[in-house]
């Protein structure tokens, strides 16, 4: 990674993952995330959020060292990197992941992931200062109508949300701690492989989170929990924890914090989507209006400067 400014303001245009593989990944990242935070309401509602989330990472982590040994890859944190490996730790794993499951026990899943997706508002700030990103008119149009699809889920739920502000406050912290945790590892220089970097981040994360766990959560008996939690919750540490975390730092890796960060805010309308069939949670005009808007965003930020850079078509600059 470099600290120096990304010249590309799309997800094409770096090696070794290049536009449609880039676009396919997250595509896949969007369903399979989006899908997850019905998961995490059903898991959560049935068992210590320490304890859900100690789960996770652990087993995720753990399965990181399991596919580094298989492939041959180097397990090893280089020399000089564990101190920025702590910090991105602290705010991609540990505060996300304690924030966004409390959140989800003060408010419907429908509606956390919305408020949780304001990260692109705070990484998209962020990348200015930190990272000299310079945003085009594109990306900050995006960006604009975007957050509008958000608005639209979330305002109508305004004075629900209001009656337990638990819900909204812990879920503001995670989409901040997330935008940092972004934010710091495109600035940081890492030398490991994507696998050994996501690996490590959940192991480290993860231990906060245990220790919470182990002494918060001493009287969870896990033989009173279904087999449809556990089910879920499998699903969480495999798919959401494992390999959705892969995929998301491959692409925070290759490509520009702010694009990839726009580029996520399809997640809520598959989360608000599946809770709503999922778990029987409301499903209006609000959800077609946001998925319109959302993919207009995606649009502006990750085809139209491709389609602009094509011979014969210049780039323009904001």
């Amino acid at each position: 990674m470099s600290d120096a400014p990304a010249k590309a303001v799309s997800l094409p245009a770096r090696a070794g993952l290049g536009a449609s593989g880039g676009l396919a990944l997250l595509g896949v990242l969007t369903l399979l995330w989006g899908l997850n935070w019905p998961m995490m309401k059903l898991a959560v509602g049935a068992m210590p959020v320490l304890t859900f989330r100690t789960i996770c990472l652990l087993g995720a982590g753990l399965g990181f060292v399991v596919i580094c040994r298989l492939a041959g890859q180097s397990f090893r944190i280089p020399r000089g990197e564990l101190r920025p490996l702590l910090i991105v730790s602290l705010f991609n794993i540990t505060l996300w992941h304690i924030c966004s499951a409390a959140g989800l026990q003060h408010m419907a899943a429908s509606r956390a992931t919305i408020v949780a997706f304001t990260m692109p508002l705070w990484a998209a700030v962020l990348a200015v200062p930190v990272l000299h990103e310079r945003p085009t008119r594109t990306t900050i149009l995006g960006l604009a109508v975007g957050l509008a699809g958000m608005a639209t889920l979330i305002l109508p739920q305004g004075r629900s949300l209001l009656v337990d502000p638990l819900g909204p406050l812990f879920m503001i912290v995670a989409a901040v701690s997330w935008a940092i945790g972004t934010v710091a590892v495109k600035r940081f220089r890492f030398t490991m492989p994507v696998t050994a970097l996501t690996g490590w981040q959940l192991l480290l994360g993860g231990i906060p989170v245990t220790l919470g766990a182990l002494l918060f959560d001493r009287g969870f008996d896990p033989g009173r929990v279904s087999s449809g939690v556990w089910l879920a919750t499998g699903y969480s540490v495999v798919v959401a924890t494992l390999f959705c975390h892969w995929a998301w730092f491959k692409l925070v890796q290759r490509f520009r914090a702010v694009a990839v960060a726009v580029g996520s805010l399809a997640i809520p309308v598959v989360g608000v989507s599946a809770s709503a069939i999922g778990l029987g949670e409301p499903l209006g005009w609000d959800i077609f209006i946001a998925l319109l808007l959302v993919l207009i965003a995606l649009f502006l930020v990750l085809i139209l400067p491709g389609l602009r850079a094509e011979p014969g078509i210049p780039e323009r600059k904001g």
